[in-house]
């Protein structure tokens, strides 16, 4: 499987992957956004867990982090992303590493944040 996934592929299947955005909360909730993004917020349906805990994390607590399904050997896929790509890098290997189908959007919310796709 490809570790990366781009922004077209992405848009059609939100209802398909988890997406799993590793910024800080102020970022995920658009309150402490980069100001180089003409809009704030997250993708819609993306769950928020910080790369930096998320590196902390057990096997076992990340699991229990994550919804069923998206455990090792499920049937969910992973897409991770951050503002351009580096913190979900990090998680994306984190995640493979213990199993996970993950990929990466490298585009991340810089590139999101500057379409007419919806946002939260």
């Amino acid at each position: 499987m490809n570790a990366v996934i781009d922004i077209e592929e992405l848009a059609g299947r939100l209802d398909e992957v988890l997406l799993l955005d590793v910024r800080t909360p102020g970022e995920y909730d658009g309150t402490g956004g980069q100001a180089c993004d003409p809009r704030q917020g997250h993708i819609p349906g993306a769950q928020n867990l910080d790369v930096y805990r998320l590196l902390e994390l057990t096997v076992d607590e990340l699991r229990a982090q994550l919804p069923p399904g998206s455990s090792t050997g499920g049937d969910v896929e992973i897409v991770a992303y951050c503002h351009s790509g580096s913190r979900s890098d990090l998680a994306t290997q984190a995640l493979r590493a213990h199993g996970y189908s993950a990929r990466n959007y490298v585009g991340s919310w810089h590139e999101w944040s500057r379409t007419d796709l919806p946002i939260e």
